[in-house]
């Protein structure tokens, strides 16, 4: 059995960003924006404020709450210009020297930097600068930015970023503040989401529209892919920089990495997870008598099934809100009590019951295996698992944190094999039109496919320079994703 810990048995997102311009508390406005966006990012965060004169930044690892909330820090961060990032850490890529956002003081002058995505051919690049004499201080992607702006021949310090971002490859969307602008840049794809708010006049740039409800800013609207918005005290302009391109979000976001409360590319977030649920059961159901849902992320889907099937829907697995990732410890005995701290049947609701468990995904399956297991011990008479999306059977590489692809369950296992590997009478998956269905569309186009989803289907979007040749691929666990 893999005994991968409990806690890196899923997928991670590795960041969420946040800004805004012209707010006299705005470092404290960040914090709470952050707050909302934790989710997407648990290892550490950082705000980079701007109070007129001089630029002040503050990184600290761990949660937003045990950090910023200090009234200390706050006062640290004078301005009223202020961005921030929380990010989860890749292999390699942990330590306060990757904690985000990253400044520097250019001859143009001071800028800043947070972005979420990743860079494909960072290392490509990184290695050129460094022929050039670039001396880098991280090992994230991130950092390219800095370099590719401090050394463009641009004039304008807008044409200069414009350029730093026309050189990279992969998924980026970023917030960057300068002594007088805030800029928010979405890739030409969109991979990665960023919205627009507006605070009493304050503009605002975040990764999801649940940091805006926290601090009761309006929602503007999405960045669209490709887009720049370039923020002063004279307005927002946008502008579209890079060559045009189909747009292909990344179809993960609404599986699971952001919240349900959040409305994404037009689209609320829990509502289509009630949908993917709805197919699900429509695709796969079986004879049963309870849906229950693998918490948190299952919820949603689950109340869907139970519609859809007409079974009760029933909370058969408690969650501990109040667990982190401290209890992962080295011996194997803690290893397998691990998965009940975070979770415990509710054996009331599952005894002597056919039970159809329904959960987001299955990376390594050793979680799920530990989930059955308890399930099965609680009194069950059969499970049967149902995933909320197809089998994530690819890496990616556009800033979500996978195992490489050999890891991964679905990518060295038939669906009726990892049923047996995790014990169930029965595992369906969603079809990749089934989840399609559930985001408004008729089907997957085969020709133009309308978002990202290649950890499903291995049909990446972009170039993957930094996967291509040995030289790079050596050098790839020490470059830490930006987040």
């Amino acid at each position: 059995m893999d005994e991968t810990p409990f806690g890196d048995d899923t997928l991670h997102e590795e960041c969420g960003v946040f800004g805004i311009f012209q707010r006299a508390d705005a470092a404290a406005v960040v914090t709470l924006g952050l707050h909302a966006l934790q989710h997407r990012g648990q290892e550490a965060a950082g705000i980079v404020s701007y109070d007129g004169m001089q630029f002040h930044v503050e990184r600290h690892a761990g949660l937003i709450g045990d950090t910023f909330t200090k009234a200390a820090v706050l006062e640290r961060l004078p301005g009223t210009a202020a961005i921030g990032h929380t990010r989860y850490a890749t292999t390699g890529g942990g330590g306060l020297r990757n904690v985000q956002p990253f400044f520097a003081e250019l001859s143009a002058g001071g800028f800043a930097v947070a972005h979420n995505g990743n860079i494909t051919n960072a290392m490509t690049v990184q290695r050129e600068l460094q022929r050039r004499g670039s001396i880098f201080s991280s090992t994230s992607d991130t950092e390219t930015i800095l370099h590719l702006v401090a050394t463009s021949g641009a004039r304008m310090f807008v044409d200069k970023l414009i350029d730093a971002l026309s050189r990279l490859e992969g998924a980026f969307s970023l917030v960057g503040l300068s002594a007088n602008t805030m800029f928010g840049v979405r890739d030409p794809l969109g991979i990665r989401p960023l919205v627009l708010g507006d605070l009493e006049g304050a503009p605002i740039l975040a990764s999801e529209t649940c940091a805006l409800d926290i601090i009761g800013a309006e929602f503007v609207r999405d960045l669209e892919a490709g887009e720049m918005v370039v923020i002063t005290e004279d307005g927002i302009e946008s502008v579209f920089p890079f060559q045009a391109r189909r747009a292909r979000f990344c179809i993960f976001e609404y599986v699971y990495f952001a919240r349900p409360d959040s409305n994404v590319e037009g689209r609320n977030v829990y509502d289509i997870r009630k949908k993917i649920g709805i197919e699900l059961a429509k695709e796969s159901h079986v004879a049963a008598d309870v849906v229950v849902p693998v918490p948190d992320s299952g919820v949603p889907a689950a109340i869907g099934y139970s519609q859809e099937a007409g079974l009760p829907f029933e909370l058969g697995i408690i969650r501990n809100h109040y667990v982190g990732r401290t209890f992962i410890q080295p011996t194997d005995s803690i290893r397998h009590m691990g998965v009940k701290l975070k979770h415990n049947a509710n054996r009331k609701m599952i005894e002597g019951k056919r039970v159809i468990l329904v959960d987001d995904s299955i990376v390594r399956g050793t979680t799920s295996q530990k989930i059955v297991r308890m399930v099965r011990e609680a009194g069950a008479s059969e499970v049967h698992m149902r995933i909320a999306s197809p089998p994530t059977s690819a890496s990616c590489f556009y800033g979500v944190d996978t195992p490489e692809k050999a890891k991964l369950l679905a990518s060295r296992m038939s669906i009726e094999e990892m049923a047996e590997f995790i014990q169930v009478d029965s595992l369906a998956f969603l079809s990749i039109d089934g989840l399609y269905r559930a985001c408004g569309e008729a089907s997957r186009s085969k020709i133009a496919p309308q978002f990202c989803d290649a950890c499903f289907t291995g049909d990446y979007p972009t170039a993957l320079t930094d996967q291509d040749g040995a030289d790079n691929v050596r050098q790839l666990s020490l470059l830490g994703g930006a987040g």
